[in-house]
């Protein structure tokens, strides 16, 4: 568990270095905003490492805002870390900026050889292609232009890297079922082109399908990702899921993936999970978030968890 007495704490990101330590990337505000719902456009990327998940210490913040004026100069947001060919630890993060209150998301990275001081690289890399997404305007019947939380892994078949990004596809479905996963390919971690969306809008489907990651569990491949409860379709508010983190099985990583098969893991306030290894197990890591009506804002024990065939489940 990570708790501040300072600092709300939410999403989280993973990575293991060369002697087996592990990094925790996660979104920090000061609880001196008093108001939880002021975090976001506050929000800088902290730093801890543990040896098991479950003690940690704190380091450096990675992140913070950038001196304005930049695309990126109001606050950084949720990412992912991999190691390039180079042997360089490159951080995947989303900015928004003061220019346009906060409303427009992109994508852009940050390079390190330690995981601990990280330099910033020229961006943003990442932003939503209008032929493929929904932008931001007084006619997308949305609060803002969703390009963020970025996943990235390299291609199954060796061939460059993907991204998987929160986004949106524009009309004609209901905004709440408009919610899809992003799709971007590099060969080098630096120029990205942004492709079609990997999964459709769909009745069983959520506004918005935030940080998504891939992970293989028990040999089955799965699709993760979380949606609040107000912004979850109206089929899926029908069969009581509220707040919840969904679970899909994929078959083939880059194919496309059926979120009407979408299942949620149990818990009683978890949001925003990640899969992460440790000695071989999965453990499900994420924040706490609404106990008793009030935000908790801190990181919650790891879960292991285990692949039933059909849901994922405890261990």
């Amino acid at each position: 568990m990570l708790k501040l007495a300072d600092h709300w704490v939410w999403d989280s990101w993973y990575a293991t270095d060369d002697e087996g330590r592990h990094h925790m990337f996660f979104l920090r505000a000061s609880r001196a905003l008093q108001e939880e719902g002021r975090r976001h456009q506050r929000a800088s990327i902290g730093h801890a490492v543990s040896p098991d998940l479950a003690d940690w210490r704190l380091l450096p913040d990675a992140l913070v805002a950038a001196d304005a004026p930049a695309w990126d100069d109001q606050a950084t947001w949720t990412g992912s870390v991999v190691r390039g060919d180079d042997g360089a630890w490159r951080l995947f993060y989303t900015g928004v900026s003061r220019a346009e209150d906060g409303k427009v998301q992109r994508i852009g990275a940050a390079v390190s050889e330690d995981l601990v001081t990280w330099r910033r690289l020229p961006g943003p890399l990442v932003e939503a292609d209008p032929a493929h997404y929904e932008r931001y305007g007084p006619d997308s019947g949305w609060f803002d232009e969703a390009c963020r939380d970025p996943w990235v892994f390299r291609d199954p078949a060796g061939d460059g890297w993907h991204m998987l990004f929160t986004a949106r596809a524009a009309g004609p479905e209901p905004a709440r079922e408009r919610g899809v996963v992003g799709h971007a390919r590099s060969a080098d971690l630096e120029r990205w082109e942004v492709l079609p969306p990997l999964s459709r809008p769909d009745a069983l489907g959520f506004g918005q399908i935030e940080v998504t990651q891939l992970h293989c569990v028990d040999g089955q491949w799965l699709l993760l990702f979380c949606c609040g409860g107000a912004e979850a379709s109206d089929a899926r508010r029908a069969l009581g899921e509220t707040g919840d983190n969904y679970v899909v099985p994929v078959e083939d990583l880059l194919g496309g993936f059926d979120i009407a098969k979408a299942r949620p893991f149990e818990h009683e306030s978890l949001y925003a999970a990640r899969l992460h290894d440790v000695d071989g197990v999965p453990h499900l890591i994420g924040f706490r978030n609404i106990e008793d009506g009030g935000f908790v804002g801190e990181i919650a024990d790891p879960v292991p968890v285990r692949w039933d065939g059909t849901r994922l489940v405890r261990r």
